[in-house]
């Protein structure tokens, strides 16, 4: 490779000189100027790999010929040429950068050509190392782990960005302090001071790892979680020379993973613990009670026709009422007690220490209490109920498993015996439960095979005795247990959700009969059809009655749709927007179960209602001595103050049918008339009517 060199001076002897001597090297290829401007000149114009340069010039003199050379030569190795009186000067040179000298008076040596190729390797080497210095600079500063480097005595002759930014040290203030000083860091768990781990990689000449749950202190006083590790670096002779150590912030993944920790735990809505949580604090309960000798409980709650609020509200309402719910059996239990939600609708309560199932029941009737108050949410007044369930350690079961599994089925019990309330478990109930699995595999299947059937009971107008209209009621012959009574399938099918389905049957059902009754001469009048909470808050409901109505060519108005109060009361508002759609279509509607709900009079006058239909609990008290009518006189006054049509249910006794004719009722419906028939034999009621009206 041939080295470029360019001669600066003014005089032709040594230039000549010069070139003499290089000549013998084949390597070098020569140029000379003889003044500072024509050197910088050519120096503008790159390709020179050294420069030879006489300090006295034509045009620049002294030092500063050197000074101005080495602003744009500056990472080109120059020489100066040197005679004796320029002693001082060539030295000052050297100070400034100058790479070294040749002496007028040997430049025919043949050192000269060596001296002047070793400086040019030596700026080569110096190049690459500066190269590899900056690409180690860049590296170390583009990562995001904090790097510190030491000497043998473990004080600070390095740090990178990072290093600076989680330390608070700046790399110039740093340099020379001890690395405990800028690098202070202490026990996580106990918040003692650690000494430096470099202090021990010094000493022992070792790689070692930082302690876990290290914390730095920053130089402001704050902490961050720290980890990674320390080594020592050694010389090309592989002797200790100082020590690096790299860390990184673990602040952030930390926190991240101890709440995801926690969200395995935790219940993300209502932040109460989780199934996995329970299990574990209920097998803790279980290991503390069997030392003891104590006992502990387990509550299991459903919310009563929760669904109703999902469905007709939205899941956003229905999320801020678990929420609430959450809160208030929170404030129903000690801290040893856990409340959590194990999915949907579903909470479980442990109740540790309990002494004879003291704490459980006095427990679940504050929870039901507490429940009771209207949950506020978005400017409206919600009101839920549940059904509890109790297991009991050691009698109900020796595992969470058991025990959760036991008062499972006690809540199904509760839910069976009207809601609201709790019940313990008792062996029986499994058999119960059982059952309860049997029955709603065989009624996801009886639709399709057609298992269902109508029966029709008439009511009756209690002055003339004819029939007014009927009401359907639903019945499953099922083909090998025959017919099933309405109370043991409905509150499943209510349950697991099959009763939209089913209801809609009904409804078709019941429509297409009264079609077929006209088109065959006769008069069926209008046709009842009670609507379940989870049918009725259906997003579709109303859609599904008008196309029912239309594709069976029955006129709405011989439609009676009946709805309990209670279900209408759960939000009034929502209910009094369904109800105007339904009575836009010509539908009649009632209110079933009067009298036995909570509702406001002041709502019920704004419900677009037709009939209100007396709970038959009412209409039996009329024979009783204690109650002698009482009850059903004021139901039937609240009935004719809000101007609506009164329908008595449950009427099976003479004296019955009495007390309400001498009150002016009109319709009446009952055992007394008849029991519920098959559409054939109500048929025939219809041919020959009502006998006679006692």
């Amino acid at each position: 490779m041939m080295n470029q060199v360019l001669i600066i001076t003014g005089k032709v002897s040594d230039a000549k000189n010069l070139e003499a001597a290089l000549a013998k090297d084949r390597s070098f290829s020569m140029e000379s100027v003889t003044s500072l401007t024509e050197g910088i000149k050519r120096l503008n114009k790159n390709g020179i790999d050294a420069i030879l340069l006489d300090l006295a010039l034509s045009d620049s003199q002294g030092i500063d010929t050197f000074d101005k050379l080495f602003v744009v030569a500056q990472h080109t190795p120059i020489m100066i040429l040197d005679t004796t009186d320029d002693e001082p000067l060539t030295s000052e040179a050297l100070q400034r950068g100058a790479q070294g000298y040749l002496s007028k008076n040997n430049f025919d040596s043949n050192l000269v050509p060596q001296t002047l190729r070793n400086i040019i390797l030596r700026k080569i080497v110096e190049e690459s190392f500066f190269i590899e210095k900056a690409r180690a600079e860049i590296t170390l500063n583009s990562i995001s782990d904090a790097v510190i480097a030491t000497d043998m005595s473990g004080r600070i002759d390095y740090l990178n960005l990072a290093a600076e930014h989680m330390t608070g040290w700046q790399r110039e203030e740093a340099h020379g302090h001890p690395i405990g000083e800028v690098m202070q860091i202490i026990n996580g768990t106990t918040g003692e001071p650690e000494p430096n781990p470099v202090e021990w990689v010094l000493k022992q000449n070792l790689p070692m790892a930082l302690a876990a749950g290290t914390l730095l202190i920053q130089r402001n006083g704050n902490e961050i979680a720290i980890e990674d590790s320390i080594a020592p670096i050694h010389n090309w002779e592989g002797k200790l020379a100082g020590a690096v150590i790299v860390f990184h912030d673990i602040t952030a993944a930390k926190a991240m993973a101890l709440k995801m920790a926690y969200l395995a735990h935790h219940d993300f809505l209502t932040n109460l613990p989780n199934r996995v949580l329970l299990n574990d604090r209920i097998n803790q309960s279980i290991a503390l009670a069997k030392r003891r000798g104590t006992q502990l409980a387990l509550l299991f709650l459903d919310l009563d026709n929760f669904k109703y609020v999902n469905d007709s509200l939205g899941h956003g309402i229905g999320d801020k009422l678990l929420q609430s719910v959450a809160l208030s059996l929170s404030s129903c239990v000690r801290d040893s007690d856990t409340v959590s939600r194990i999915g949907g609708d579903e909470f479980v309560i442990l109740v540790t220490q309990n002494q004879e199932s003291q704490n459980a029941t006095l427990t679940a009737n504050k929870i039901l209490k507490v429940l009771a108050t209207p949950h506020k949410i978005d400017a409206q007044e919600l009101h839920i109920s549940t059904s509890i369930g109790i297991s009991v350690y050691p009698s109900d079961g020796q595992d969470a498993e058991t025990l959760i599994k036991n008062a499972d089925t006690a809540m199904y019990h509760a839910k069976e015996k009207g809601r609201n309330n709790h019940q313990f478990f008792k062996s029986e109930m499994n058999v119960r439960a059982v059952e309860r699995q049997v029955i709603e595999a065989h009624l996801r299947l009886a639709l399709d095979r057609q298992e269902f059937v109508l029966h029709y009971q008439p009511k009756v107008n209690l002055v003339t005795g004819k029939i007014s209209g009927s009401e359907a009621l639903l019945r499953w012959i099922h083909p090998e247990w025959g017919e099933v009574q309405p109370d043991r399938f409905i509150p499943i099918a209510e349950d697991c959700g099959l009763i939209v389905p089913i209801g809609r049957w009904v409804i078709r059902e019941a429509c297409a009969q009264i079609k077929i009754w006209e088109d065959a001469g006769f008069n069926p009048l209008s046709v009842a059809v009670n609507v379940s909470s989870l049918e009725f808050t259906q997003k579709d409901f109303v859609e599904d009655v008008r196309t029912i109505l239309k594709e069976t060519g029955l006129p709405p108005y011989q439609l009676q749709l009946e709805i309990t109060e209670s279900v209408l009361m759960n939000d009034a508002e929502a209910s009094k927007t369904i109800l105007k759609q339904l009575k836009a279509i010509g539908i009649q509607l009632a209110v079933d179960d009067f009298g036995t709900g909570y509702s406001s009079l002041s709502y019920l006058s704004l419900f677009p209602i037709d009939i209100l239909k007396i709970d038959k609990s009412f209409v039996q008290d009329i024979s009783s001595i204690e109650e002698n009518g009482f009850i059903v006189s004021a139901v039937i006054a609240m009935g004719n103050s809000l101007k609506k049509r009164v329908v008595a249910e449950g009427v099976e006794l003479a004296n019955q049918l009495t007390f309400l004719k001498a009150r002016q009722r009109e319709e009446g419906q009952g055992f007394l008339f008849s029991r519920p028939l098959t559409a054939e034999h109500y048929a025939q009621l219809m041919t020959m009517g009502i006998q006679k009206i006692p």
